[in-house]
């Protein structure tokens, strides 16, 4: 029970005062900014000094992009070229939101000793402050996006779709796709790093990084991909116009 309520715990790390306000910065937080600096500083390193031939990682980065372009331009259509790189950043986010409390040191007990690191990396989605953000962020593009490629009139209507008594579960439907987004990011990233808590606790030098595999870079994996492919299915739904 005790290491379940720490995996709960949202940690304040520091407090900015800004016009008298005080602004708390969770770990939450700091974990988030230290998945984007690594994603910006791996941009950046993998884009310098590209070859006309690619090869080695320039081939496996290439051929990422390729597959998102035309994944982008199957579903979007002419909205591919700025949807195509969010799908791209956010599937991107919370993989390495999932995979990073790898690089955490760990609490470990033993012959009656303890050992307390200064520090603890924790999965940003394990808070459901950021799943609700990413869900929120989602379906406002799905909204702008279906208002810019039916018009007002035309988005308007597609609430009315197929009858016109179907106009409130239309509405509602979108605070079910924001609920849903959230909470299955949350509630399967909080489950395993949960067990995963667990796991140390019994066994701290072994059995983490074996059981790590699956909850940290394979469910991780199984995560970001779901959570990208509804974001596009939902955007795909509101862009194409001949649907409805």
């Amino acid at each position: 029970m005790r290491q379940i309520i720490k995996a709960l715990e949202i940690k304040t790390i520091l407090t900015l005062v800004l016009f008298d306000f005080e602004i708390p910065v969770s770990e939450t937080v700091i974990v988030s900014w230290a998945v984007m600096a690594l994603l910006i500083i791996a941009a950046v390193i993998l884009t310098r000094r590209m070859k006309v031939i690619p090869e080695g990682p320039q081939a496996v980065l290439e051929a990422g992009v390729e597959f998102l372009d035309n994944f982008s331009k199957n579903h979007f259509g002419s909205f591919s070229k700025y949807l195509g790189p969010y799908i791209g950043s956010l599937f991107l986010f919370v993989l390495l939101s999932c995979i990073i409390p790898v690089l955490s040191p760990l609490e470990i007990k033993i012959f009656g000793r303890e050992f307390h690191p200064p520090f603890l990396i924790r999965p940003p989605a394990r808070d459901i402050n950021v799943t609700a953000a990413l869900a929120l962020i989602s379906i406002l593009l799905v909204l702008v996006c279906g208002l810019s490629a039916r018009g007002f009139k035309g988005w308007l209507k597609h609430f009315l779709y197929p009858v016109p008594i179907m106009l409130p579960f239309n509405i509602m439907e979108y605070g079910t796709r924001l609920i849903s987004l959230s909470l299955r990011l949350f509630g399967n990233v909080l489950g395993a790093y949960v067990l995963m808590s667990l796991i140390e606790s019994l066994m701290p030098v072994a059995l983490p990084a074996i059981f790590s595999l699956y909850f940290d870079f394979f469910d991780g994996l199984i995560q970001a991909c779901i959570f990208a492919f509804l974001t596009s299915l939902y955007i795909s739904e509101a862009v194409n116009v001949h649907e409805k």
